[in-house]
């Protein structure tokens, strides 16, 4: 199978941009004061006006148009102006669904050249698991994941922890892995505040620990939610602590849950949003 191939020009701007961006840019000091407060709020669904789900088959990217759409939204049918159906498009912008993978790959480059750090995230993704026929490429996925960290996008800044961690890209150092999980989550990353509370209960630490797990029970963390409920039996949380716990988790339900993304759910797995 002939594989896809970003061109590579186009490519070697992106390294270029890449190659200044130092651990130093990126791993900002993060105070307890940033990193314990409640993060900024989730994105609503442009089309439904409901918060977009956590998890990631809850929502789906669309690099026609740069938007994020839930999964009840991206499972309904879509209209053009005349009330036709439109076949595979996309239902905010009505472009028609790419039927390759040139087509598609040719959609997130453009998106890059706008400044979209999704188009960012995803493509390095792509890289990462040899995705959309590009040939397997850790290392270019981290030089993606770095310039979508130079724009904030927590979704690199997490990515990028997770290559310290495992240490096959970037040399394994937990205290790097934790500094960019510290910024993604200060922006709301719920996966880099799962990750910090594990590492502060490997330390003991499960006040701390306690603290990450409650704010991601808030962001639909379900693990986090479990964490929780498993400190309380063994007694190192409270029972304030699970019922606040208990409460985030459905408090994110009921911003999250509506019947048209119930009805996408049945379908399986890859459209199941909690």
């Amino acid at each position: 199978m002939q594989q896809s191939t970003i061109n590579n020009n186009e490519h070697a701007s992106i390294l270029l941009e890449t190659m200044n961006i130092s651990d130093d840019d990126l791993m900002v000091p993060v105070t307890d004061e940033e990193l314990f407060k409640q993060p900024p709020p989730r994105e609503d669904c442009p089309i439904c006006f409901l918060t977009v789900p956590t998890l990631a088959t809850g929502q789906k990217y669309m690099a026609c148009c740069g938007q994020i759409l839930c999964s009840g939204c991206t499972y309904a049918p879509v209209y053009d102006n005349h009330g036709n159906v439109i076949q595979n498009g996309c239902p905010f912008c009505r472009t028609p669904s790419a039927t390759t993978n040139k087509e598609n790959l040719k959609r997130y480059k453009n998106r890059v050249k706008l400044g979209d750090s999704e188009a960012l995230t995803s493509l390095g993704t792509f890289y990462n698991v040899g995705h959309l026929g590009l040939q397997q490429d850790s290392v270019k996925a981290v030089q993606f994941w770095r310039r979508g960290a130079k724009l904030g996008d927590h979704q690199c800044y997490h990515n990028i922890g997770n290559s310290y961690l495992n240490g096959e890209v970037v040399e394994h150092s937990m205290e790097k892995a934790e500094g960019y999980w510290k910024v993604a989550a200060s922006k709301g990353d719920p996966l880099s505040r799962h990750n910090l509370g594990k590492c502060e209960e490997m330390r003991g630490n499960f006040d701390r620990s306690t603290k990450h797990h409650l704010i991601a029970t808030r962001l639909g963390d379900k693990e986090s939610l479990d964490k929780i409920q498993e400190y309380f039996m063994s007694r190192v949380a409270t029972k304030d602590d699970y019922q606040k716990a208990l409460s985030n988790y459905q408090e994110y339900l009921g911003e999250i849950k509506s019947a048209q993304r119930d009805e996408a759910a049945l379908i399986g797995e890859r459209n199941r949003y909690y």
